[in-house]
């Protein structure tokens, strides 16, 4: 053929290679995306034999980037993102700065410039957003709070690492470099004028972004048109992003962020999550295919001690500073753990700052090779930290004296105030998570001045609900103590308004084993789960779709003046 079919021989390629490599990955028990890595290393200019497209494979990765980031913003409101801001804000700001001091000391042992020490510390400091995405997705913790600390945490990442490449270039000269497009600006200026487009984009989509998205997503699904659905959603995450990074210089996988989250606003998020979720998923593989494209493989041949000492600092310095500041916010191991195995890793804009390093002069090209290969092995690497995650925690519980002492110290949101009145003490109801289904319990509760006791996981939301006067502990419910915190031992009713089956039958066990009398009412997200916990006898079960029919159901025989055949709900049998 003589026309160029650069972009279809990549995409053939990548595609192609990714999903052999991946299925063999898979069936070895590795992760699917080491597959992906190694598809991407093997059609890379690195390597003999075919050599793919890097810069549209990239650009194609970038898509994939903006459509998950993008999806992200659809199930992460603002004030989920608010809800952990006292410690994503500090959390990410220190633990970036112990990154970049760990990388710029190893760089100096090896003789390096203050300048290249510098650019290669900053590029070990950032995490990938869409590698952790991955993560939480394949464990169903994305909506967790554990998981909305680490996607917070990497979102305050990801703002400071775009000021950081905004301010390099002027910066370059100072360090050792040369200017590039040098304006001639003073440095307050060029800062200034950072900080104040970064302002203006996002004030743009949370005042008029969150009401013209909705709207305008409102009156294409008025069309009935599928396809036009679909391309909204598309279009408003992709020309977002774009028009993000043209007109205000933030990152195109920040602009898609705020475009779902503005977006969620609608009724039709959830539709919108759903129909770009193909996409999704198949341009995330190209985002690692296109990582492996750009590993020269050589870099473990000779640089394997400075290739293991950049692999330290990510997968173990980053993850012990992490761990450490979490605990020292007061947070449970599990949430230190999870936000550590969160950030062991590097990835997109770690390749950014490293090829914008190399082109001011700063970062000569043995970092640059450094950085990627770290960053393939991490990535590798990545689900075993994840999956290390519960085994480790029980080894260092039962071997350590001081990670018991901290799991079980004084937590001023832990344990109910003195003062708090004898109605939430005894004949109360426990209700166990505030999220969208425990915000309407309790407002029920309330409404008819029925006590109850609120036990969550995120401690903001309880000193938010402390602060309005109501009786609320922080924890795992699925720990006895926060139970015994809550009082369950004289409580009326435990009400679990969490979707977790696990979780919801250890705390129905640690119920009936404290109180034998209590009633117990949980909810779960599947028919099967429904089943099991039904069979279990642990109490009344409620499944949402079953729900749900059952309300349409009373209100298309109440229109027709028809009885219900049951007042019992299909879905909510309770235990026998």
């Amino acid at each position: 053929m003589s026309h160029n079919v650069s972009l279809i021989s990549t995409l053939a390629t990548g595609f192609g290679l990714a999903l052999i490599l991946g299925f063999i990955a898979e069936r070895i028990r590795l992760p699917a995306l080491v597959g992906y890595l190694l598809a991407g290393v093997a059609i890379g200019p690195a390597t003999p034999g075919f050599v793919a497209d890097v810069g549209i494979a990239a650009q194609l990765s970038e898509i994939g980037v903006m459509l998950l980031m993008f999806g992200v913003g659809l199930h992460f409101s603002l004030k989920d993102l608010m809800a952990v801001k006292r410690i994503a804000l500090p959390g990410a700001v220190v633990q970036m700065g112990a990154a970049t001091l760990l990388g710029m000391g190893l760089a100096a042992w090896w003789g390096w410039s203050t300048g290249a020490a510098l650019v290669f510390g900053l590029s070990l400091s950032c995490a990938s957003t869409v590698v952790l995405l991955k993560a939480l997705e394949a464990r169903g913790t994305l909506e967790s709070v554990n998981g909305r600390i680490a996607v917070g945490w990497l979102v305050v990442e990801d703002l400071a690492t775009v000021l950081i490449l905004v301010l390099l270039p002027p910066l370059a000269p100072v360090l050792g470099g040369h200017a590039q497009g040098a304006g001639g600006e003073p440095l307050w200026q060029t800062i200034a004028q950072t900080l104040a487009q970064m302002a203006a984009f996002v004030v743009l989509m949370l005042v008029v972004g969150r009401r013209v998205l909705p709207w305008l997503l409102w009156q294409v699904a008025r069309t009935g048109s599928r396809e036009l659905f679909t391309l909204m959603v598309i279009a408003v995450a992709i020309g977002i992003a774009y028009g993000a990074g043209v007109l205000f210089h933030v990152s195109f996988a920040l602009g898609a962020f705020f475009a779902g989250m503005v977006m969620r606003e609608s009724e039709y998020s959830h539709r919108a999550a759903q129909e770009s979720l193909p996409l999704r998923d198949s341009f995330s593989v190209l985002f690692f295919v296109s990582v492996g494209m750009l590993v020269d493989p050589m870099t473990l041949v000779d640089q394997p001690l400075q290739l293991l000492g950049v692999v330290a600092i990510v997968m173990a310095g980053k993850a012990i500073a992490a761990t450490a500041l979490v605990l020292l916010f007061r947070y449970p191991l599990n949430t230190a753990m999870t936000v550590s195995a969160s950030l062991a890793q590097i990835g997109e804009f770690s390749f950014i700052l490293a090829g914008l390093g190399l082109q001011l002069g700063l970062l000569p090209k043995a970092g640059m090779d450094l950085v990627l290969a770290a960053a393939l092995i991490s990535i590798a690497l990545n689900p075993v930290m994840f999956a290390m995650i519960q085994p480790l925690q029980r080894w260092v519980l039962n071997r350590s004296a001081f990670a018991r002492k901290l799991e079980a110290r004084d937590d001023p949101y832990a344990e109910l105030p003195q003062t708090t009145a004898r109605q939430f003490l005894e004949g109360q109801v426990v209700l166990v998570g505030f999220g969208r289904v425990g915000r309407r319990i309790a407002q029920a509760l309330a409404d008819r001045e029925i006590p109850f006791v609120v036990a969550d996981q995120n401690r903001e939301t309880v000193e938010a609900l402390r602060k309005r006067g109501l009786a609320a502990v922080s924890g795992d419910a699925s720990d006895p103590m926060v139970l015994v915190q809550a009082h369950i031992a004289n409580a009326a009713m435990l009400v679990v308004a969490v979707p977790d089956s696990m979780k919801a039958r250890q705390m129905a066990e640690t119920a009936r084993q404290l109180n034998p009398g209590i009633e117990i009412v949980l909810r779960t997200q599947g028919e099967e789960e429904s089943a099991l916990l039904r069979g279990e006898g642990l109490g009344t079960v409620f499944h949402g779709e079953e729900e749900l029919a059952r309300g349409m159901s009373r209100h298309v025989l109440q229109r027709f003046n028809a009885p219900m055949p049951d007042e019992v709900s299909p879905m909510a049998t309770p235990a026998h």
